[in-house]
């Protein structure tokens, strides 16, 4: 993790929460708030839609596929929405799961907590799950893939996005939009041990800049065996 300090964007590193209890009320109470102002910003460009492309070209009609982390939808469940005919998603915020369900009609969004996600065992053939984990408690990382590993049918993909290196740190006021956000997360070696400790192959990976946020995420295309 980097010293304390203000970094260029306005975002403070800091030493992560002792239980995580308030880093999560925080990330969700932000994202309630600046669910529309978020949705203007985010979406994939060309390199994160190749990537999205790659998980897609495993799914045909019948896939099962959840969306973690799904924002307002746009960016992954209605791009699948297509070829799967049906997507299930999951938001810690319940103004992003409303957008979602304007965005794609077909879809079935939910409020939930990737740690203890509301799904049964092998329940999906893909999962998806694009600057969520970033925003949990580092210390629950190796419980949230552990939770994909348990939702997904052997043989499915998971594919997810991680630090480049470690990092913990917030924002007062993100993206000018008058609400505070935070985020944790793991540097490449360790999300890769991670990932194997809950039993999934890494079968691609790649470091893609953000314009949302700045800097590199890293892109992680997952199986489990």
């Amino acid at each position: 993790m980097t010293d304390v300090g203000e970094n260029a964007d306005g975002s403070v590193s800091e030493p992560d929460d002792a239980d995580g209890v308030d880093q999560r009320r925080v990330v969700r109470e932000g994202y309630e708030a600046i669910a529309e102002a978020y949705a203007v910003e985010r979406d994939l460009g060309p390199e994160e839609g190749a990537v999205l492309e790659t998980l897609a070209a495993d799914l045909d009609s019948g896939s099962r596929v959840l969306d973690a982390g799904c924002g307002d939808g746009r960016a992954v469940a209605a791009r699948l929405v297509e070829r799967v005919g049906a997507v299930c998603g999951l938001d810690v915020a319940r103004a992003q799961c409303a957008l979602a369900r304007e965005n794609v009609p077909a879809g079935a969004f939910v409020q939930g907590d990737l740690v203890r996600l509301p799904y049964a065992d092998d329940a999906f053939d893909a999962v998806c799950s694009l600057h969520a984990i970033i925003h949990v408690p580092r210390d629950r990382h190796e419980a949230v893939f552990r939770e994909f590993r348990r939702v997904l049918s052997p043989g499915g993909l998971l594919l997810t996005t991680s630090g480049v290196g470690p990092w913990a740190g917030r924002n007062e006021d993100w993206l000018g939009a008058g609400a505070e956000m935070r985020w944790s997360f793991h540097g490449a070696e360790r999300t890769r041990e991670l990932l194997a400790a809950a039993g999934f192959a890494v079968e691609d990976e790649r470091v893609i800049d953000d314009a949302v946020g700045g800097g590199e995420w890293l892109y992680v295309l997952a199986r489990a065996p």
